[in-house]
């Protein structure tokens, strides 16, 4: 695995060299695509801008889709030392602001245009007064001939116009996806990033004939760094897509650009092959699910439907995300996949829970630290160990094997029950159907299990009946099954435990 001795502008000028600045490398919905050539002028073009209305390190807020124009943003940030802060826009006002707060951000990059197509304009009404907005349509506008000849001087020798930075300086600050409580900042290095994108093209043979399609958020590290950085430091063209939800555009989109490998989560690829034409998925090499479990059915469908595998990953926005994958010559479905070149792995005994343990990783990839909730303080985690706060296995080969969260645990009569397990049995009933288990107290037996499930309502004796042929335990069998019209997702994709549990718990 190679390092770099400066960062992720660095990388992406070393890639250039590798591939050749002609390569094409980046394009979006607009079909306008970029070469590498073009990305580095247009990112200090752009990025000399910024720097005058900024400071060398500065905290910059980016609240943007995923687009080219947000990824020329975040290189031109990188152009000039200043440190891309990624906020994510569903999250609502409160943790906005506080993210905003937290991270010390004065200044906020968007775009009028993606705040009316989203219709964001009183989450933007809601900011005034905690930072300044800076709408790049109006940076842009600004950009006159100077700034052309300085892009093209920089372009062809970038090494010298661009801010050096080291591998220990901060890359990027993101916020964890707040599943199951307020959203977390988190500090990942120079270092960190190029460090994960480059583990994981050790881990991977990566051809760069090969099209990433990318509909995930970059506020989100899978996003960014799969869908970005990964592809574009080691040659592959990326194509960013705004939104994953558009589940009637993007098949047809995979087909029309000739995508080889698509980002995504198993929620959204359900909805993509029922919602495609014959054919639209057929072009892929694999699909890279992460963010929650892969269904069996999804395994099977996707095989069926696109001749293709889907590969599982794990990760954490604290470990830049990937931590493992599976590989596609030797994927192993109801695994994540073996540990990504560089990290370790240690897992400590949870009290209850045999063959597994909680998982702590270590490595190149390894956040700085967490942004203290108050001060604002870098928080290293200790010795370099981040507990990743999953349950896991590890097998003989080293491939890993997610059991739960160790919060997504219930003790029901004295006995432990993964909540992940629930899911699975109600997935394996219901599998066009997202479901969310969730455990609330109960004065006799500690807690109870709850089931919320898409879709209409259905009798609780017709998954006790089938845990009973499946031979599943019946303390592990919900009761209690609540019907809602749509999935509880974050922005990222994810089930928005918060809210499911406020959903079984206002529903008695």
């Amino acid at each position: 695995m190679r390092t770099t001795h400066g960062g992720v502008f660095d990388a992406l000028i070393e890639a250039a060299g590798r591939f050749g600045p002609s390569k094409p490398i980046l394009e979006d919905q607009d079909r306008k695509p970029l070469t590498y050539r073009d990305l580095i002028r247009a990112s200090f073009a752009l990025g000399r801008r910024i720097a005058s209305r900024t400071k060398p390190g500065e905290h910059v807020g980016l609240l943007l889709p995923t687009s080219v124009g947000a990824v020329v943003t975040f290189f031109a940030l990188q152009a000039f030392a200043r440190v891309p802060t990624m906020l994510n826009f569903t999250s609502g006002p409160r943790n906005l602001k506080g993210a905003i707060e937290v991270a010390g951000v004065k200044t906020v990059l968007t775009s009028r245009r993606f705040i009316a197509q989203a219709r964001l304009e009183e989450l933007m009404a809601g900011l005034e007064g905690v930072c300044s907005l800076v709408y790049l349509e109006d940076v842009r506008k600004t950009i006159g001939p100077l700034d052309r000849l300085y892009a093209l001087a920089a372009g062809a020798a970038p090494r010298r116009f661009r801010k050096l930075v080291n591998p220990d300086d901060i890359g990027v600050i993101l916020f964890t996806s707040g599943s199951f409580a307020a959203p977390r900042g988190v500090v990942l290095s120079q270092g960190n990033l190029v460090s994960n994108a480059r583990q994981v093209a050790s881990h991977i043979e990566l051809d760069p004939d090969w099209v990433f399609f990318n509909p995930l958020p970059v506020f989100h590290s899978f996003g960014l760094t799969g869908g970005v950085l990964t592809p574009i430091l080691n040659g592959l063209k990326a194509f960013e897509y705004p939104s994953p939800l558009h589940a009637k555009i993007i098949p047809g989109l995979v087909r029309e650009t000739q995508a080889s490998v698509l980002l995504t989560t198993d929620t959204f690829l359900g909805q993509y092959m029922r919602a495609g034409e014959p054919g639209d998925l057929k072009g892929l090499t694999f699909a890279v699910c992460g963010a929650e479990k892969v269904r069996e059915d999804t395994h099977r469908a996707f095989a069926e439907l696109a001749g293709a595998p889907v590969i599982e990953g794990y990760g954490a926005t604290e470990a830049g995300p990937v931590i493992a994958v599976n590989h596609p010559s030797d994927n192993r479905p109801g695994t994540v996949g073996q540990l990504v070149p560089g990290v370790e792995a240690r897992l400590e005994p949870v009290d209850g829970i045999t063959g597994g343990g909680r998982l702590h990783v270590r490595g190149p990839n390894i956040m700085a630290g967490y942004l203290n909730d108050n001060s604002g303080a870098l928080e290293a985690p200790p010795g370099g160990w981040h507990d990743t706060g999953d349950i896991v296995s590890i097998d003989a080969d080293g491939y890993v094997r997610l059991l739960g969260r160790a919060k997504r645990f219930a003790k029901i009569g004295g006995e432990m029950i993964s909540l992940s397990a629930v899911e699975d049995l109600a997935a394996a009933l219901w599998p066009d159907r997202w479901r969310a288990a969730v455990s609330v107290p109960d004065h006799r037996k500690g807690e109870r299990l709850v089931l919320v499930l898409e879709g209409g309502p259905v009798q609780g004796q017709t998954l006790l009946a089938h845990a009973q042929s499946v031979g599943a335990p019946e303390i592990a069998v919900p009761r209690k099954i609540i019907a809602v019209p749509a999935p509880v997702l974050l922005g990222t994709g994810k089930t928005d435990y918060a809210a499911v549990q406020r959903i079984a718990q206002a529903d008695g």
